[in-house]
């Protein structure tokens, strides 16, 4: 049976609730930490409901090696070699007991993204309440394994992954105890196109994987975060930067302040706007029904005369009989004088 709700920290994550929003911190801070608590505090204000970081050393990521396998030749980080981006990149080990302390002090859940088993031991040491997976490491099941056996909610990124690694993935934290489990929607480009979002897949995730789904967002602005809400997404992961101008190897993808919280307004009124499938008149809409087209008489009536096309017409505004009923008061018989601009009801006119 699909779990309904997941919780991180008490707060509920699923279908039925406002979207979780995270504000993903990565390689923002440029290396200084003031930097990156003052983005935990913005992130905090902005209303964000979680902050994540990730936690690796460019030792634990990759070798320092200048063979070509290793070297970026294109995109945001061409130049690079592996083990200098994520040396450039990286949040220390040593600041993560500072930076939970300070996502407690101003109400944020802060939790990471390791990338091996000493990264989990020490956000365990650090009591982190929940994990994520990178979408790089999807495919990295004894990671994935280790994680599990911690028993805290996990959530994990498809980018680049097919429904085989996917499954290979669930099964693999299932198997290992995890209870809370979360698969995001991701497409690994850095920025992601527009026309590839394809976020029909978040409904199929979580159909044909029986999982709360989401959306980890490398899309530049807010637009595609909110309609992946409309489309089923319990989660939205974004890149947060205080300011895009300071740059750094996530900055031309991020959102800034301004538009965090309006990613955090947006996407709560498109929960709202989903609703269910139906029909009735919403309350809303019931001070305009006087404004639909109904049947009034336009001519004065005597009792027992007969009523014809000149007596009728389908106007504004809605108290009389729908329009449909049109047929019915033609070639019937008054009951009594009617006035002018007399809504039409079944009292006024007989068919014997």
């Amino acid at each position: 049976m699909k779990k309904e709700h997941i919780e991180i920290n008490g707060r509920k994550i699923g279908p039925k609730y406002p979207p979780y929003i995270i504000a993903e911190l990565s390689a923002n801070h440029n290396g200084d930490i003031n930097k990156a608590l003052k983005t935990i505090e913005v992130a905090a204000r902005c209303g964000a409901d979680a902050i994540k970081i990730q936690t690796y050393t460019a030792d634990t990521m990759t070798i320092d090696c200048d063979n070509s396998d290793f070297k970026i030749i294109d995109g945001l980080w061409r130049g690079y070699n592996l083990y200098q981006l994520y040396e450039k990149a990286h949040t220390p080990y040593e600041w993560h007991k500072q930076l939970f302390q300070k996502a407690k002090e101003v109400g944020i859940t802060l939790f990471s993204t390791p990338f091996d088993d000493s990264a989990v031991e020490l956000l365990e040491s650090l009591d982190s309440p929940a994990y994520k997976v990178a979408s790089f490491e999807i495919t990295d099941l004894c990671l994935i394994e280790r994680i599990a056996k911690t028993g805290k909610p996990m959530i994990i990124s498809t980018g680049m992954a097919n429904f085989i690694e996917t499954q290979e993935a669930i099964d693999t934290a299932r198997k290992n105890g995890c209870t809370q489990l979360v698969i995001l929607h991701c497409i690994s480009a850095y920025p992601a196109p527009y026309e590839q979002a394809n976020l029909a897949t978040i409904n199929a995730i979580s159909k044909q994987f029986n999982v709360i789904s989401g959306l980890s967002d490398h899309t530049l602005g807010t637009i595609i975060s909110v309609a992946a809400v409309t489309l089923g997404a319990s989660v939205i992961e974004k890149h947060f930067i205080l300011d895009r101008k300071d740059k750094g190897a996530d900055s031309e993808f991020s959102i800034e302040p301004h538009e965090l919280k309006k990613l955090v307004s947006d996407t709560k009124i498109a929960h709202q706007a989903i609703g269910i499938a139906n029909y009735e008149q919403k309350p809303a809409e019931q001070e305009n029904s006087k404004f639909r087209r109904s049947l009034y008489f336009v001519k004065n009536i005597k009792s027992g005369e007969l009523i014809t096309e000149q007596h009728v017409k389908r106007i504004r505004p809605g108290f009389g009989l729908a329009p449909k009923y049109y047929q019915q008061v033609i070639g019937s018989r008054a009951t009594t004088d009617i006035d002018r601009g007399t809504a039409v009801a079944r009292s006024l006119f007989s068919n014997k």
